[in-house]
């Protein structure tokens, strides 16, 4: 079997507004305001939810402390969980690759540093958890992207070998997961950081849903 492993956020799903949303209800509750915005901070928001509070308090008072940014990491959580899915939707063309990847024998896995539980949910409120043989967050083992052994267990766990599988992504952690792990990458150019994660060197880069089954097809022949 060929495996196709996907990151989420950034890569299936554009989350940014709902994770910008989360950490500017955590940062107003800490007294720093809403200081950041949805469109102009897509960058922060794919960087993790203590990235949004760093960058977040920085923009409000010029510089941030690491304890007021876990304290106010687990309140982002919650705000996160309580509108995962408010703004988020999946990328133009995802469920028809999905369906042409499957209709050509691949299993699907996600390999995310989304913690586990709130990757389930927004699978399930985004109506595709069910496609995925194997999904593994940023809390499922010790490790994470880009540490290689994160994507590695997901491929077993998928019933995949390394030899068949690919990654699909859209930043350095998914890349330099991939290419410890042996494992072509293929990176996409609408994600937060455009066509630039093209210096990264990936194997391929992806613009369009469209396109994948025949880009994979290339770099995992039947």
């Amino acid at each position: 079997m060929r495996l196709a492993v996907f990151d989420l956020d950034g890569t299936l799903a554009d989350t940014s507004a709902d994770l910008i949303a989360a950490a500017n209800a955590a940062l107003a509750e800490a007294g720093f305001g809403a200081p950041l915005d949805p469109e102009a901070d897509k960058v922060h928001a794919f960087a993790g939810g203590r990235a949004m509070l760093r960058a977040g308090m920085a923009r409000a008072t010029g510089g941030w402390e690491a304890d007021r940014v876990e304290a106010g990491y687990p309140r982002l959580l919650e705000a996160y969980a309580a509108d995962i899915a408010r703004h988020t939707r999946l990328y133009p063309g995802v469920v028809p690759a999905l369906d042409a990847l499957e209709a050509d024998g691949w299993g699907l896995a996600i390999c995310t540093n989304k913690p586990a539980a709130l990757a389930e949910t927004l699978l399930a409120a985004l109506g595709i958890r069910q496609r995925f043989r194997a999904m593994l967050g940023a809390d499922s083992l010790a490790v994470r992207k880009p540490d290689p052994l994160h994507l590695l267990e997901t491929i077993a766990r998928a019933g995949g070998t390394r030899e068949r599988s690919v990654l699909v992504g859209d930043t350095a952690n998914d890349r330099e997961a991939a290419l410890a792990a042996g494992v072509p990458c293929v990176l996409v150019g609408f994600g937060p950081e455009g066509e630039a994660v093209a210096a990264m060197e990936p194997e391929a880069m992806l613009d369009d849903y469209a396109a994948l089954p025949a880009l994979l097809e290339r770099l995992v022949p039947a």
